[in-house]
């Protein structure tokens, strides 16, 4: 077994965003591609993402349906200071424990408030509660921390933020080994390579193949196609085939 193989092949993510602000339109997401592209590098696949409005029945029922299908589930937003802040009380029912002050996290705000002013008042007090049996991520933006329990990490909805707890976490995960993957600019419309590309998927099911139509420079119809794989090998077998198909079809093409 190599020192690749040795992890596991496959580590699975979702990604939970909580907000009616979200399905609204009135906030814009900015967080599920950046977790996406960070995951990607890490080695986990992530493969599933859903968005729930603030209500408690909504959120709890997928987060139960995500922690048991996935290694790791992370939730952005709903952990402010206001009332529809509800993701750490519906994370704590979801696991069935009761959510407690967190004595680090109460700290963690006393000193913030100390250097930047105000009182730890209810609404700030919100954001130091943690499902029993949680521990904190924390958050060197803003001070108020996010927290991870079993395989769920939960963490801010702003951006800046979120960044900040995803690099906190990350040393602590689990990771597979990397899906690699190798472009290749088809020079044809989809349409001209799809059938071809099907039966190298065909001959090659433990690789992922892509087409990707875009408008090229001259402003015509042209593709772009991804191979991926986890075995280095196999992915240079795979680019090579669909080579070999390109070379044909665009003798085809010049034919016609």
């Amino acid at each position: 077994m190599t020192a690749t193989s040795s992890k596991p092949a496959v580590v699975t993510a979702a990604v939970l965003v909580i907000g009616d602000e979200i399905l609204s339109g009135r906030t814009k997401d900015k967080n599920i591609g950046y977790i996406a592209d960070y995951m990607t590098a890490l080695g986990i696949d992530l493969k599933e993402v859903r968005v729930v409005s603030d209500d408690e029945t909504a959120i709890v029922t997928a987060l139960n349906a995500l922690r048991s299908a996935y290694d790791y589930v992370f939730t952005t937003g709903g952990i402010g200071p206001t009332h529809d802040d509800i993701t750490a009380d519906c994370v704590a029912k979801a696991f069935g424990v009761e959510l407690e002050f967190h004595p680090d996290a109460i700290a963690i705000m006393k000193e913030r408030i100390a250097k930047a002013g105000g009182e730890l008042n209810e609404a700030r007090m919100r954001m130091t509660r943690i499902p029993k049996g949680g521990s904190l991520v924390a958050n060197k933006v803003s001070g108020a921390p996010g927290f991870w329990i079993g395989n769920v990490i939960t963490m801010a909805g702003i951006p800046a933020v979120m960044q900040a707890m995803l690099d906190e976490v990350a040393p602590k995960l689990k990771t597979g080994v990397k899906m690699l993957s190798e472009s290749i600019r088809a020079n044809a419309r989809e349409g001209d390579v799809g059938t071809e590309l099907g039966l190298i998927a065909k001959a090659y099911p433990d690789a992922i193949i892509g087409s990707y139509p875009f408008t090229d420079e001259q402003g015509g119809p042209n593709t772009h196609i991804v191979v991926r794989s986890r075995d280095p090998e196999r992915l240079k077998e795979v680019k090579a085939a669909v080579e070999a198909m390109l070379v044909t079809v665009h003798a085809q093409i010049a034919a016609t």
